[in-house]
C-alpha cells in the first residue's frame, strides 16, 4: 500500500537568505509511503502532524536538511513504512515558477 500526503501547505520560516528568516513563508509538502499492510494502520493525520510540528519549531536553514530530518522522524516512528519519498516545494520564493527539492529512501538507510 501507499499513502500520498499531497499539498500539504504549511507557514514555517526555512531558508538561508535574511528575508526567508525573517517571517515565514509557505511551504508545499508532498509525501507517499510504501508500508506493509495487515491489522494496524499507517495513521496518516499523525504523519501530518509530524511534519507541520518539525517545520514549525525548527525553522530549517536548508530544505535538504528538513528532508532529511523528517525521513528519519517519519521512519522512526512509523516502522511499517518501507519506502519514503517526500518533496518540499516554495511556491513563492521565485516568481514564475516554483522551486522545490525530493528525495526518497529505502528506509532500512535511515
Amino acid at each position: 500500500m501507499t499513502i500520498h500526503i499531497e499539498s500539504l501547505e504549511i507557514s514555517c520560516i526555512i531558508g538561508v537568505l535574511d528575508f526567508e528568516r525573517e517571517r515565514e513563508q509557505k511551504v508545499i509538502v508532498d509525501l507517499e509511503a510504501d508500508y506493509l499492510h495487515d491489522e494496524d494502520f499507517v495513521d496518516y493525520s499523525k504523519i501530518v502532524k509530524i511534519i507541520k510540528k518539525n517545520l514549525k519549531e525548527k525553522k530549517y536553514l536548508l530544505i535538504e536538511d528538513a528532508l532529511e530530518d523528517l525521513g528519519k522522524i517519519i521512519a522512526l516512528n512509523y516502522n511499517k513504512i518501507k519506502k519514503l519519498k517526500i518533496k518540499i516545494s516554495k511556491p513563492d520564493i521565485i516568481s514564475n515558477c516554483i522551486v522545490a527539492v525530493s528525495t526518497s529512501w529505502d528506509v532500512a538507510q535511515l
